[in-house]
């Protein structure tokens, strides 16, 4: 079983690390390089058009891409599962992980991404600032969906292979889950919905569905689950498993 996640906008380089781990370099190392050569050329105004950011965050990763190695280093880059902090992240709480739970993350955990493609937990990361639905321009297209191609899709097939899998359970936001090409894909999916309970209706909120993802992942490494049936228990935070809205390709959970 693989579990996708999208990447989150805020990063951490600063806080401490309360396990080691040794990194290992991105899978599509000379694809990000193609994409960094192009970042690079772009002012300050040119990645505050492209990206829609303020004039702060503008600088800052105008910045990022000017100072981005193509040599990873403790100084310039950590791993990818504790440089994100975002709201699926905060639900995650990698910080409380060990070593045990990362080796099983590393190894059943893929973060999708703009800029690397794809991640396995332990990749190094540079900082970077690249929204998988970013219309920048390549050699292979108008976006990063014709960037990318099937590039995405292939390696999970792999990853499927090697561990002798069929299956896989999308946390991703739509915006990142787009840039698989599920004809070409030999899994299947199960797509995990989170609704909030208003006034007696269903309702889908953005930054609690984001939080729930990274707790339904937390769920998963906690007790090492590897068959989806066994996530119809998850609970954390008062979720609870929605029989009714459920089908064998999505799950719904409510609160």
């Amino acid at each position: 079983m693989i579990i996708l996640l999208s990447p989150a906008k805020t990063l951490d380089y600063s806080s401490p690390l309360n396990v080691s781990l040794d990194t290992s370099i991105p899978i599509f190392e000379k694809e990000t390089n193609q994409l960094v050569r192009i970042l690079k050329k772009l002012d300050v105004n040119e990645i505050k058009s492209l990206m829609h950011l303020s004039d702060k965050l503008a600088i800052l990763n105008e910045g990022r891409y000017k100072e981005f190695n193509k040599k990873y280093d403790s100084k310039n880059s950590r791993a990818a599962i504790m440089a994100f902090k975002g709201d699926v992240y905060t639900g995650l709480d990698t910080t409380t992980l060990s070593k045990e739970d990362l080796i099983f993350t590393n190894n059943h955990v893929r973060i999708l991404s703009g800029l690397y493609g794809i991640l396995k937990p332990n990749d190094a990361m540079q900082p970077y600032r690249l929204e998988m639905g970013t219309k920048l321009t390549n050699k292979h297209g108008s976006n990063l969906y014709h960037f990318w191609g099937d590039k995405i899709s292939n390696t999970l097939n792999k990853n499927l292979k090697a561990q002798g899998t069929d299956v896989i359970v999308n946390l991703a936001s739509n915006e990142y889950f787009k840039v698989i090409n599920q004809k070409k894909l030999k899994a299947k999916v199960l797509d995990i919905d989170f609704r909030e309970i208003k006034n007696g209706e269903l309702k889908f909120v953005s930054f609690f569905a984001k939080k729930a993802r990274g707790l339904m992942t937390r769920f998963i490494i906690d007790h090492q689950i590897t068959n989806p049936l066994d996530l119809r228990g998850f609970d954390y935070e008062n979720y609870r498993y929605n029989e009714e809205g459920s089908t064998e390709d999505k799950y719904s959970f409510i609160r």
